[in-house]
């Protein structure tokens, strides 16, 4: 199941916000400070390319560097990529087939809000 799902989500919509989080990433490194953004978006875009079968985990020793990161990528892209988010969990919302693509895009919101101090982990199979 979970193999299907993500096919469809990387169709309808996995690209998309997978590419936003890669523009994002790149933008992030062109400056040596917000480098550490960059690394956490391209991580991202690649849970955004492939979600299901995936958990997001707090990392033990995230501190307070990471919250304050978290502010910091919260006004600088953290508003931007969750907008793409509402907007694409919209969209995929008018379709039966599609509210469980709708349900993952409102569950990956507060990871694109704040993305410092977070692990992406692939869940075991049940």
């Amino acid at each position: 199941m979970r193999l299907l799902l993500n096919v469809i989500w990387l169709v309808f919509g996995g690209v998309w916000l997978a590419l936003g989080y890669v523009a994002a990433g790149v933008i992030c490194c062109i400056l040596i400070v917000t480098i550490p953004f960059g690394i956490a978006s391209f991580r991202i875009a690649g849970y955004a390319l492939w979600p299901f079968g995936s958990i997001v985990v707090r990392k033990p020793e995230a501190g307070l560097g990471s919250t304050i990161g978290n502010v910091i990528w919260f006004f600088v892209a953290g508003i931007w990529l969750a907008a793409g988010h509402v907007v694409t969990a919209f969209f995929q919302a008018i379709t039966i087939i599609g509210i469980p693509l709708a349900m993952a895009n409102i569950k990956m919101i507060p990871l694109a809000l704040a993305p410092l101090g977070k692990d992406i982990l692939v869940a075991p199979d049940r």
